[in-house]
């Protein structure tokens, strides 16, 4: 076997490799004579088919199969031994006409190959970069317990509807005729649940204003909602390609009125929040709980937006890089190919991709330079502890803070069950690790801000 590798300009590679019948023959024999011990066939016994038909059966793809692998092994040795850092995949020349293998060996096969680009990524306590540290004030706080107060509340019965209160109506539901009866054999619903402050039409909403039990309010569904199907259809119990039908009146007798009421700040509510063993004893301890919980996610936040940074910084600082585009063009399509059908359908794809693509290539590249500078390493528990935080975080998200650490577990277990979820949280302790060790590589420059400044801040990062 031969094998030969131009790169002129550093960035695209041919890879050409000549293979000989000694490189694949004897593999070739051991497969075929595999195949014959298990081979079934009719008027043969097992393993006594004779080696003949064998060959005539299945010997073209068992060869095709076998050259597959030897260009495979041998491609990514070469790589390997060269220390040649490939982009994506390789593919076929372009210039190379179809390898006809019904002929006698040798064969020569050339591929294109995307070389990295050679660059360095490169911090030290020379370079300054922003670190925004965001304060827990008591507006902040306020917030905090507002929510906590509102997730821990209940509805109590109330005489008056009060819309700004966002009350809860309940009530029977019917359909009504062109006249304002009920309609002989139409749409009822007994104890409906109906919230008039989200109706989208003010008309409509103005309709229920100072409702009491035993009123009965005629309204229209469809133009309450402004013809939005999901909610017509959820509000009346249909299916949404049913909702045409029920473009009419409805008329609804309110029984009830029920009216949210927040819990109070008191032992029941930080109990329920932080456990009866927290120690909190006062109000003036719940909200010390809560501070020190907001630093804790408001660190996080300061240290995405300090990655964001290191990023823009580390990358102006490598200056413009040289990739393959033409071929990594290729390949994308080639990765995408299942959806991309026609010319028109790449192009397009490639206009809106291909530019993001890069840039997100380009910061990996840079990214695990910098891992490695700082000899850091992704191993198994640290994707395990970011699948629990990202447990801890969706569990959160439900006010549910004081979660069992079994429950959080088995949660994390189901999420490593998937590969694509297993990458994302590699990447994500990734960054949480490089993030750690670059705070203390570079020089920080602290700046106090407010989270509605910060979080102004991140939207304009994003425009």
């Amino acid at each position: 076997m031969q094998v030969s590798f131009e790169n002129p300009d550093k960035v695209n590679g041919l890879m050409t490799i000549t293979v000989e019948e000694s490189d694949y023959k004897n593999d070739v024999e051991k497969e075929l004579k595999d195949y014959r011990k298990k081979a079934n066939m009719p008027g043969f016994r097992a393993g006594q088919v004779p080696m003949s038909l064998i060959r005539r059966r299945i010997g073209g793809q068992v060869k095709v199969d076998v050259i597959n692998k030897v260009l495979s092994d041998n491609l990514e040795k070469y790589l390997k031994d060269n220390k040649i850092d490939m982009l994506g995949m390789p593919l076929p020349h372009e210039g190379q006409e179809p390898v006809d293998l019904e002929k006698p060996a040798p064969y020569t096969f050339q591929f294109d190959i995307a070389v990295a680009p050679e660059f360095k990524a490169e911090l030290t306590a020379k370079d300054k970069i922003a670190y925004y540290d965001i304060k827990v004030d008591d507006k902040l706080i306020d917030q905090q317990v507002d929510m906590f107060a509102s997730r821990a509340g209940h509805y109590e019965k109330a005489d008056v509807y009060d819309p700004e209160k966002r009350d809860l109506l309940k009530g029977d539901l019917r359909q009504l005729d062109e006249n304002g009866n009920t309609l002989e054999g139409g749409l009822e619903l007994s104890d409906e649940s109906l919230m008039p402050a989200y109706f989208d039409d003010e008309e409509q909403k103005e309709k229920f204003t100072n409702a009491k039990p035993g009123d009965i309010i005629t309204f229209n569904p469809t133009k309450a909602y402004k013809g939005a199907d999901t909610q017509i259809a959820a509000l009346l119990k249909v299916d949404r390609d049913k909702v045409g039908e029920y473009t009419g009146d409805f008329s609804f007798h309110v029984t009830e009125v029920s009216r949210f009421v927040k819990a109070e700040v008191n032992a029941e509510l930080w109990e329920g929040v932080y456990g009866k063993d927290s120690g909190i004893k006062d109000e003036a301890g719940f909200r010390e709980a809560i501070a020190k919980g907001l630093a804790g996610q408001l660190e996080g936040d300061s240290d995405f937006k300090f990655l964001q940074d290191v990023r823009k910084y580390v990358t102006d600082k490598i200056g413009e890089v040289k990739f393959p585009d033409e071929l990594l063009k290729r390949i994308l399509i080639a990765n995408n190919s299942k959806n991309l059908k026609t010319k028109e359908d790449q192009k397009k794809f490639i206009d809106n991709n291909y530019e993001g693509s890069v840039k997100e290539l380009e910061w990996d590249m840079a990214k695990n330079q910098l891992a490695v500078a700082n000899g850091i390493k992704v191993e198994d528990k640290d994707v395990n502890d970011a699948a629990k935080e990202m447990a801890r975080m969706q569990f959160a998200q439900y006010g549910m803070s004081n979660i069992p650490e079994e429950y959080v577990d088995n949660y994390a277990k189901e999420m490593l069950k998937k590969r694509e979820t297993v990458e994302q949280l590699a990447n994500r302790a990734l960054d949480r690790k490089l993030t750690a060790a670059l705070k203390e590589v570079v020089k920080l420059d602290h700046k106090e801000i407010s989270l509605d400044d910060f979080n102004k801040m991140l939207e304009e990062d994003n425009k």
